[in-house]
């Protein structure tokens, strides 16, 4: 009898000590950006039960409505506001054509290297995309050079590029007698500097879940701040068009790569103290190749604080601070986002103006 009390006492001390560990383990922060998935399809494919990742994690927590209020429907604007909680106006980042380094200090990485100290959080972004998600220096590209990439474009009938490098090229000035094209640095220039990994141009959806296992288990210990973006859906729609079934499937690679995601945290024994919210920056338009304006996007996510309310790509930031503990009041400029356990004021909802091509 006594044997056995003390087996039982060693368990329960056991069990102790594992609580008040979880209770102890910081509280971290994973993004998983499904890009280019537009709102009524992922919810088509829910109700037929094809992303299941989404549906349970939704389950745990919320599924909340975006609608894109400020900024184009594009990847540059989107994950700018996303991953920085303001408007074009106070970034400079409008659109994938109008666009600057995010000013430093304002992205959701530097502000929690700040607040925490950068030996106490370790932020990460792996990344599919290279230029919208970029972090070239700004260049000066000379004009001859240009043209001749016109030039090459023109051979291969690529009419999109083409008017993409002709509208760069009338930018052009005169710098000590020759013409060169001034290109502004892209949009994490200056935040990469503070982030302790940030990797773009993974491309598929295989190298970037790959990548964000390894560093899961090399910060298995760590607070953490994840961006992890996967890029299949919207290459998928740029070529068959939102309503394929590419775009389907890519959808659900998203799902599936999402829930490796999450197995892994529960193998590290870290899933309960870290907060998954899969986040869109833009949406398709519909049954087309591009995205206009295509403003209609979600968060899925376990946080259980939400409040059920419409809400905007700039609240995802704003959020996410105030989970970590920021004090959003000393942020400065003023976020424009909401953390989402607050009404918003009421917000117009976005007119879908006719589509032009991308």
């Amino acid at each position: 009898m006594r044997l056995v009390a003390g087996l039982i006492l060693v368990m329960l001390a056991l069990l102790l000590v594992g609580c008040t560990h979880a209770a102890d383990s910081p509280l971290s922060v994973v993004f998983i950006g499904w890009d280019g998935s537009q709102r009524a399809h992922v919810q088509e494919m829910l109700q037929r039960n094809e992303l299941p990742t989404l549906a349970a994690l939704s389950a745990e927590g919320t599924l909340v409505e975006v609608d894109v209020n400020n900024g184009a429907t594009d990847t540059k604007a989107g994950w700018t506001q996303i991953l920085t909680g303001y408007k074009p106006e106070v970034t400079g980042v409008y659109d994938n054509s109008h666009f600057q380094p995010v000013p430093q200090g304002y992205s959701v990485f530097e502000r929690l290297e700040q607040h925490f100290g950068p030996e106490n959080i370790a932020t990460l972004a792996v990344v599919g995309k290279k230029n919208h998600i970029g972090k070239a220096a700004p260049q000066r590209i000379p004009l001859a050079d240009l043209e001749q990439r016109i030039a090459r474009a023109e051979e291969r009938q690529n009419r999109k590029q083409v008017n993409r490098l002709k509208r760069l090229a009338a930018q052009a000035v005169e710098e000590n007698g020759e013409k060169v094209v001034p290109v502004p640095g892209e949009p994490w220039y200056l935040a990469q500097n503070a982030v302790d990994l940030f990797e773009n141009g993974l491309g598929a959806n295989e190298k970037v879940g790959a990548r964000a296992l390894e560093e899961l288990e090399k910060h298995k210990g760590d607070r953490l701040f994840f961006f992890i973006h996967f890029q299949e859906p919207d290459h998928a729609g740029h070529q068959h068009g939102e309503n394929s079934q590419e775009y389907t499937d890519a959808l659900k690679d998203d799902d599936a790569w999402t829930a490796r995601i999450i197995e892994k945290l529960k193998a590290l024994g870290r899933y309960e103290t870290t907060l998954v919210y899969v986040v869109v920056d833009h949406g398709f338009d519909e049954g087309k190749t591009g995205h206009s304006y295509a403003p209609y996007v979600f968060v899925g996510t376990n946080d259980t604080t939400f409040v059920r309310r419409q809400g905007d790509r700039a609240d995802i930031a704003a959020h996410v601070l105030k989970r970590f503990g920021v004090d959003l009041a000393a942020i400065n400029p003023p976020l424009d986002g909401i953390p989402y356990d607050q009404e918003a004021p009421e917000r117009r909802a976005p007119e879908v103006k006719p589509t032009a091509p991308q």
